[in-house]
């Protein structure tokens, strides 16, 4: 089913909004060219794709038969064959910062269901949350055949799925407006002008819950994405958890940060760094932001709102704290 398509009366600028992983996806063009409503409808099946083929809720999704399959060759279509790649990609460029196989973290949690089911307070299961194992992760992938070996750890595709969707609709869109903004929860990604003629204005909402932004970025080109515990937070056993798993010890990161904003010119690569952003924690984030010249934006638990030195050029507007904090 198609989303809801809106028109600017003038023509200059299109509309479309649906759901998909979760979230509420908005793709909106200026001054869009006539065969653009094609390109909306591939973007719509894009995100589509993804959520079904990469989904860890629905045992019989490529992902999760991939996971049943372990090391053995499961095969999968291509789509999922290439965000597990994208998984494999960000877990070697971090060296292993990232780590997708937390599913099982998850799951021991009480995060085995779609969000939209669980419980205000789960109760605990019969397994506890454990660390990643040591072992590289060495998946293995047949291209030709579209076959994968996961490994023996099951591995979770949430993020960096919607970080690779976001990517690959706006590739998709190109050729067909003067500019393109392609937003998904947290995830979102540009091309051209804004409609100010020069950059796009995005706010960073503020992880804590509050009604306001705490800082606006001006952005062109880039994608831009963020890691909180605004919304996928849970009790379990009387305590509160999260779904920011530390693959060191299996359980919700203790990092001292409510939220982390990266931006990137590939939002895949964006999404990661916002996971080992937030696992660096407050004292070692911004050491890991400007050695790699990443612009990012965080929270502290305290309310602080900080920034790495490649932010500086995109802020047009911020806050120093937190209201209340």
């Amino acid at each position: 089913m198609k989303g809801t398509t809106a028109l600017h009366p003038a023509g200059t600028e299109v509309l479309r909004t649906f759901s998909a992983m979760a979230s509420t996806v908005s793709v909106r063009l200026l001054n869009p060219r006539s065969d653009s409503s094609q390109a909306l409808d591939e973007v719509e099946s894009l995100f589509a794709r993804v959520e079904s083929t990469c989904t860890r809720f629905n045992p019989d999704s490529d992902l999760m038969r991939a996971n049943a399959a372990a090391k053995k060759w499961c095969e999968v279509s291509p789509t999922c064959s290439a965000v597990i790649a994208e998984a494999f990609s960000a877990y070697q460029r971090t060296h292993g910062r990232f780590d997708p196989r937390v599913l099982p973290a998850l799951q021991a949690l009480g995060y085995d269901r779609t969000w939209t089911r669980m419980p205000a307070d789960t109760t605990p299961s019969a397994a506890h949350p454990r660390p990643v194992p040591r072992r590289a992760w060495q998946p293995r992938f047949d291209l030709a055949g579209a076959r994968v070996k996961v490994g023996s750890t099951p591995i979770d595709l949430g993020g960096i799925g919607k970080g690779y969707a976001v990517r690959e609709a706006l590739e998709l869109l190109r050729g067909h407006a003067e500019s393109a903004l392609v937003s998904a929860g947290g995830d979102l990604a540009t091309f051209g002008p804004g409609p100010r003629g020069d950059r796009w204005l995005v706010s960073v909402d503020d992880p804590t819950c509050g009604q306001e932004p705490v800082a606006v970025l001006g952005i062109a080109d880039t994608s831009v994405a963020t890691s909180s515990v605004q919304r996928r937070r849970w009790h379990r056993d009387g305590q509160v958890v999260h779904h920011l798993i530390d693959p060191r010890t299996g359980t919700s990161a203790d990092s001292g940060l409510h939220g982390v904003t990266v931006a990137h010119p590939d939002n895949a690569v964006a999404e990661t760094l916002t996971k080992t952003g937030f696992l660096a924690g407050h004292r070692n984030i911004r050491r890991l932001m400007d050695e790699q010249q990443i612009p990012a934006v965080w929270v502290t638990a305290d309310g602080r709102v900080r920034f790495s030195a490649a932010a500086r050029n995109l802020v047009e507007w911020n806050v120093n704290r937190v209201p209340g904090k």
